[in-house]
C-alpha cells in the first residue's frame, strides 16, 4: 500500500492510498487476508482513504472519507456500484473492530455514488478522470473540469512524470 500525506501549507486532508490490487483482493478474501496491508498504518488516524477501482475495462474511484463518515464512488461513466460501497462499509468496520477493539459506529456513514460530478464521454479517458477526482478530493477542490480538459490533463501528466514534479 501507498501513504501518502501532503504537506504544502495549506490544510490539505491526510490521505492513505491502496494500491489497485487492494479492491480485488477485498472482495476476494475480505478484511481478515487484507489485515496485513495496514499492519503499520492507523487508517483512522488520516482524514481520507483512496482506493483505485478497475473494473477490467473501466477505471473509478472510491474514497473513505473518515472526516465526514462517507463512502463515495466517483465513475465517469456515473454507473452504480454498490457492491464496491457496501464491501468498503465492512472493511472499514472490520478494520476498526480490529485496530481499535471496538465496534465502529457504521449506522450513520452515508454510501453514495455520485452523479453530479464531471462524466467521460468517451471510451478511453477513465483513467484521467480517475487520477483528476482523487486529485481535486485529495485537496478538498470542486470539480472544475469535464471531457474537454482531458487533452490537456494528459498531456500535464506525461510533463509531471517525465519532470518528476507535480504543477
Amino acid at each position: 500500500a501507498v501513504v501518502s500525506t501532503q504537506s504544502t501549507g495549506k490544510c490539505e486532508p491526510s490521505i492513505h492510498i491502496f494500491n489497485t490490487f487492494f479492491y480485488p483482493r477485498l472482495l476476494k478474501v475480505g478484511h481478515q487476508g487484507l489485515a496485513r496491508w495496514t499492519r503499520k498504518v492507523d487508517l483512522f488516524a488520516v482524514d481520507l482513504i483512496m482506493i483505485p477501482i478497475h473494473l477490467g475495462m473501466h477505471w473509478c474511484l472510491a474514497v473513505i472519507d473518515i472526516r465526514a463518515k462517507t463512502i463515495t464512488y466517483y465513475d465517469s461513466l456515473l454507473g452504480d456500484n454498490h457492491q464496491c460501497t457496501n464491501a468498503l462499509k465492512e472493511y472499514i468496520a472490520a478494520e476498526h473492530q480490529a485496530k481499535k477493539k471496538s465496534p465502529l459506529d457504521i449506522q450513520n456513514w452515508k454510501l453514495i455514488i455520485k452523479k453530479d460530478i464531471p462524466e467521460q464521454l468517451n471510451g478511453c479517458d477513465c483513467g484521467v478522470f480517475t487520477c483528476k477526482y482523487a486529485e481535486y478530493v485529495s485537496q478538498d477542490k470542486a470539480f472544475d473540469f469535464d471531457q474537454g480538459d482531458m487533452p490537456y490533463f494528459r498531456r500535464r501528466m506525461i510533463w509531471e512524470m517525465i519532470n518528476k514534479t507535480l504543477l
